[in-house]
Parts: C-alpha cells; structure tokens; sequence
C-alpha cells in the first residue's frame, strides 16, 4: 500500500464513527490528512462541518484548498482571514488554556527549574539556545531534540530522550516548577513567511496561564497581550532578561500574574461556547 493510499485509508474511518452516531457537528484540526471529497461526503449527510486550521499563516495555500469544503472555518492566526472570509463563514480563534491542566502553584511555593522550554529542537533553536549564555542556571529542555549534535553544551540541559515528546500535563507540571520560561519561533518555514504571523503561539498562553513569567519572540498580539513581559531580539538580550528575572523574584511574580490575568479569558471552555454561538446564527 502506498503512503498516499494508507493514509486515505486511515482517513475514511471516520466514516464508520460518524454513522455510528450521527452527529450534528463534525470538528476536524488542520484536516492535513483528510480529502476534500470526504469532507463533501460528510456536508451530503447534513453534517456541519468545522474545520481549525491550526498552521496559520504558514500553510494558509494548503489549508485553503480544504476550507472551501467546510461550513465554518476558525484560523489560529487571522493574518489570512479575508481569505477564508470569501470562502464563507470564517473567525479567528486563539490559542487557549485548559483550566484543569494549566494553572498556577500556591504563591511562595519552591521551583526546581530556572528556565524550562518544552518543544521540538530544531536546528535553529539550537543554535539559540547555545547562544544564550545560560552556564551556571538549572535548565531544562523537553521535547524531541533529535537535531541535536553529540558534541553540543545543550544536551547537559535535554531531560528527555531525542525523539520523546513530553504530554500536555507534563508539560505544564514542568511550567510549575520553572521560575522562567521562554517562546522561541523556530525559523525553520518561517524565514519564507517572515513577519507574516501575528498571533502568539499556545505555548505563551500555556505559561501565563501557568503563572510562570517567560521572555518572547516579539509578535503582534503577543506584543499588545503581554506588555509586562520582555521581548528579545536575539539569544544574548533573551539570555540577560532570563539572568534579570532571577534576580529580581517580586518584580518577576507580579509581571506572571498579570500576564496571567491577561488571558484568563482564554479557555477552551470559552471557545466551545463562542463556537456554539457561530454555529447558532
């Protein structure tokens, strides 16, 4: 069976679940793998068919082909949105937190980590983070680092095997323990679409929403959410305001708090209630 084959395969199982139960909304993320004509299948039945297109703007050409199959299209990042807009009914929705999986530790409780980044390790992440000038700090690094070189200073920091990614509760468990975090944009697909995303990443929610203070990789909504947090424009600034917020704990636990605060609204609770609303009208 040829690679395109087994994954249409795999993708027309949803067939069999779907007329098992008969839904009335039937919610796909990205749909990368899912044909267009399985979609239209499904809009035949009277199902309403939403689709998340989780890698805005980067793969916007992609996931345009399929949104014209879909009822209701949300994007992640709204650079492109007018795009989707002449398609039909389309919305931006943001990054969200899971109440039961992100949130705070008690005020004063102790922190194992000095920074924590959770993520894949891709070549250009690591030549940031060689660069940061972070000898001395309790660092860890989770995620699949399978770029990572033999010889580089970064696998003292790696706490997880190279291709082993760590779950959303690990995740978040480890954001706890942190006194900093950081968001880092791999470059990688990016340098083609430069300056072209706008919306943050979940990982800046999930750590807000964590109470863990974090410096970023400047972006415009981050820049209007989360002005109590630096950002940087490269590895050393961001290895400075890792070192300043160490060295000043009040300064660091009030900017969490109320970069916290900031997207409190943010839940998926909140998302499936807007999406009921879009639905409604």
């Amino acid at each position: 069976m040829t690679r395109e084959k087994a994954i249409e395969t795999a993708a027309y199982g949803i067939l069999s679940t779907a007329y098992q139960c008969w839904p009335d909304v039937i919610m796909l993320i990205s749909a990368f793998f899912t044909p267009p004509a399985l979609l239209d299948i499904m809009r035949s039945r009277g199902h309403t068919i939403v689709l998340l297109h989780s890698e805005c703007p980067y793969q916007d050409d992609e996931q345009l082909t399929r949104a014209a199959h879909a009822d209701l299209n949300l994007v992640n990042d709204p650079a492109n949105l007018a795009a989707y807009q002449e398609l039909g009914p389309a919305a931006y929705c943001p990054h969200a937190y899971r109440e039961s999986v992100h949130y705070p530790v008690p005020a004063g409780t102790a922190r194992k980590w000095d920074l924590s980044f959770i993520g894949t390790g891709y070549p250009s992440r690591v030549r940031f983070f060689e660069q940061m000038r972070l000898d001395g700090l309790a660092v860890n690094l989770g995620g699949p680092w399978f770029d990572l070189p033999e010889d580089s200073p970064l696998r003292d920091w790696t706490l997880t095997e190279d291709e082993q990614c760590v779950d959303n509760d690990d995740t978040a468990a480890i954001y706890r323990q942190s006194r900093c975090g950081i968001n880092v944009y791999r470059r990688e697909g990016e340098a083609a679409h430069a300056g072209e995303g706008w919306a943050m990443g979940p990982r800046e929610v999930e750590l807000a929403a964590c109470g863990t203070w974090f410096c970023r990789d400047p972006r415009g909504e981050s820049d209007a959410v989360f002005p109590m947090l630096p950002a940087f424009t490269g590895p050393a600034e961001a290895g400075d305001q890792i070192r300043w917020a160490l060295a000043h704990p009040e300064a660091r636990e009030k900017a969490a708090l109320l970069a916290r605060a900031a997207i409190q609204d943010r839940t998926f609770t909140n998302h499936a209630r807007r999406l009921l609303k879009l639905l409604d009208t």
